[in-house]
């Protein structure tokens, strides 16, 4: 029943110059990630209200490419859209830990019928961080395909807080990184995409 997110909410894709402008000035769409490892399943991810984290994304994106492709280099690039949620889930909501539980064992089980393991959530290099997240990719991927076996309502889209970095200080349970990711599903919860603006400093925030 309040699984509908009714607010619009500003959000911000990290990518390269070349998709910025594909999106911008061509009116193609942003594609979905469908990679095995991302954070809240399949999707189009968006940083929410954090500009400063998309610009450090794509900054790092681009790096990783340039060093590998140095004859193909990207420049960094960062897409607003306004998105409307919709059916939710919300994984910053108390509730949600009960529709994980069940998408993992359903999981569990399924995998277990036919003597496969169960995707592991993996950190990379040390970090410390677990970037690669199979096992949650496949839990929330799961969750959608059994939303779709019983005819029930899908999820537009997919809402997370993650703690991710160093502590901000000493001893701070607060990490440097800590963010609001949002996957989008359903492409039509995209109301539209804009170019972020540089502030004017002759005048306060609104």
């Amino acid at each position: 029943m309040y699984s509908n997110l009714p607010n619009l909410v500003l959000a911000f894709h990290g990518c390269d110059e070349e998709t910025y402008e594909k999106v911008l000035y061509n009116n193609e769409t942003l594609l979905p990630s469908l990679n095995s490892y991302d954070w809240l399943g399949n999707g189009i991810y968006f940083w929410e209200n954090s500009l400063s984290r998309a610009e450090e994304w794509a900054i790092s994106y681009c790096e990783r490419h340039n060093q590998k492709y140095p004859d193909k280099k990207k420049k960094p690039a960062v897409i607003g859209a306004v998105i409307s949620p919709g059916h939710c889930l919300n994984l910053t909501d108390y509730g949600s830990s009960e529709i994980l539980k069940s998408g993992y064992e359903i999981l569990s089980y399924e995998l277990s019928l036919i003597g496969k393991d169960m995707p592991v959530n993996r950190d990379i290099k040390g970090s410390g961080d677990l970037l690669l997240r199979e096992l949650d990719c496949a839990v929330i991927e799961r969750i959608h395909q059994y939303n779709k076996e019983l005819g029930k309502r899908s999820y537009d889209s997919v809402r997370g807080i993650f703690t991710e970095g160093k502590p901000v200080y000493e001893k701070s349970g607060i990490m440097e990184k800590t963010h609001v990711q949002l996957c989008i599903v359903n492409p039509n919860c995209i109301k539209g995409y804009f170019k972020p603006l540089t502030p004017d400093s002759r005048w306060n925030m609104v």
